[in-house]
């Protein structure tokens, strides 16, 4: 006969995994330094318990080819997650990880894994009636500082339209803006560098994304001389991000902190760029690097080397991450759905004020899927 505590405890017992490609067209196509946006592919994943309980997780899976995320969760890691307990989170990421051995230690297979694991912490938190900051222990009240990211490039956007841009965010109350660098000759860039400074002003922090711009250091400092007047708060992605080496020289010679580490896998990867101090602000993604669990485990190796974690992409996801982790900065927050269309996803959105966002107070991570823009945008069925 069970006993009285394990009769009323709740069954975590997975029961079902299920995956979905979705696609949605941006309303302009957008660049970046090399390349352009014409759509964005994300996989969405609902894990469901034996008691009736729901975590969901979700992951950009580029902008074409989305399918093979999901085709990892529904065929690689599902028949390894339905029957087991949802609770033993840590035990379930390693298993996974060591599926993954053969496929891809990084790519659509870790991103697959971070959906779900995300998807786990969502449930169990909400399981625990929590938010999904305090689940994890949060450190914050409620906000946590943002900076709105934007100035893509765009067909016939000049500097005086990017300033434009720049200083409507500022108007809104946030006390740091980013903008895309790279695309350009330097003296062009340097024309909307200024643009941005001159519509910010000297007190609102300026952060620069080069997307993996340059592919060797000459070409790198030569911009950066450029920039450095300007007073930019870090320089983002200057080079591929399997390129760390130059990570490093760049970081020596600039005055400019280099931050990266967006689309960066494991703790191992990570651990190369804090040892040679590559980087003095990592940006890494749960949704991409191995979830909630491996980014904690990143951020807590990070500090060790006192450098800090300001999270990619996602704001729904990552205001709980920095709301939870000390040695966490700013969330990277979009105030519209031009660029980070998912927020057409999302059933509620984030406030914020003079520059914060609003740590969620819901369950888990305080926000659902749209079923309507779910079923218009998706490219294939729950399964």
């Amino acid at each position: 006969m069970p006993n009285e505590a394990s009769a009323t405890t709740p069954d975590s017992r997975i029961a079902s995994v299920e995956a979905r490609t979705i696609r949605i067209p941006l309303d302009h196509v957008t660049s970046f330094s090399t390349r352009k946006v014409s759509a964005r592919e994300y996989t969405l994943v609902r894990v469901r318990t034996a008691d009736g309980l729901e975590g969901i997780g979700f992951c950009y899976s580029g902008s074409r080819a989305g399918v093979m995320v999901t085709h990892a969760v529904r065929e690689l890691f599902k028949p390894l997650l339905v029957g087991q307990n949802a609770l033993r989170v840590e035990g379930l990421w390693t298993e996974m990880y060591q599926d993954t051995l053969l496929h891809g230690r990084a790519g659509s297979t870790m991103r697959a894994l971070s959906i779900l694991d995300v998807a786990l912490w969502d449930r169990n938190a909400r399981a625990a009636a929590l938010p999904l900051s305090q689940y994890l222990g949060g450190c914050a009240q409620e906000t946590v500082p943002a900076y709105a990211s934007g100035g893509y490039y765009l067909e016939g956007k000049t500097p005086a339209h990017l300033g434009e841009e720049l200083a409507a965010y500022v108007a809104l109350g946030f006390k740091a803006v980013k903008i895309k660098v790279g695309r350009f000759d330097p003296k062009q860039e340097e024309e909307r560098i200024k643009a941005a400074r001159e519509a910010i002003g000297p007190d609102v922090l300026l952060m620069l994304d080069a997307n993996n711009a340059w592919s060797d250091l000459p070409t790198a400092l030569e911009y950066m001389k450029r920039y450095e007047p300007y007073d930019p708060y870090w320089i983002e992605e200057p080079f591929s991000p399997d390129d760390i080496e130059n990570h490093a020289q760049l970081a020596k010679r600039t005055s400019v902190p280099v931050a990266t580490g967006e689309i960066e896998a494991g703790r191992w990867r990570h651990h190369e760029l804090l040892e040679k101090r590559a980087a003095m602000i990592l940006q890494t993604d749960a949704a991409v690097c191995g979830g909630i669990s491996e980014w904690r485990r990143i951020a807590a190796m990070a500090a060790g080397y006192g450098v800090t974690i300001c999270p990619h992409w996602f704001h729904d996801l990552h205001v709980h991450l920095v709301a939870s982790t000390p040695n966490a900065g700013f969330v990277e927050y979009f105030a519209d759905d031009q660029v980070l269309n998912f927020r057409r996803l999302v059933d509620t959105q984030l406030s914020f004020n003079q520059g914060r966002l609003v740590v969620p107070t819901q369950p888990g991570l305080g926000f659902g899927f749209e079923a309507k823009a779910v079923e218009m945008y998706a490219l294939d069925q729950w399964a």
